[in-house]
């Protein structure tokens, strides 16, 4: 198995996408570094719109990602509902 990991911004606005992609992704581990956060898991992450929607109390589009977005590592597959970042077996 292969880590994928995102690195996002340390603001206001990241703390309820972390939530949702610890909701979403149960066996994801977060490291906190200065000014960072990096959120790994084995395989793949998914950021569904619908629980980061939820946890903002607005509409969420994952292009907005893009705006906090340090690095990443693995293959990206966004959509309107998701983004996923993932190694193919």
């Amino acid at each position: 198995m292969s880590k994928v990991f995102l690195a996002l911004q340390t603001l206001e606005e990241t703390r309820a996408i972390i939530e949702a992609i610890l909701e979403d992704n149960p066996s994801a581990t977060v490291e906190n570094q200065p000014a960072m956060v990096k959120i790994s898991a084995e395989n793949k992450l998914i950021i569904k719109a619908e629980t980061v929607s939820q946890k903002i109390g607005r509409d969420w589009d994952p292009q907005e990602l893009q705006l906090v977005l340090i690095s990443l590592a693995g293959n990206v597959d966004e959509d309107y509902d998701h983004f996923t970042i993932y190694w193919e077996n």
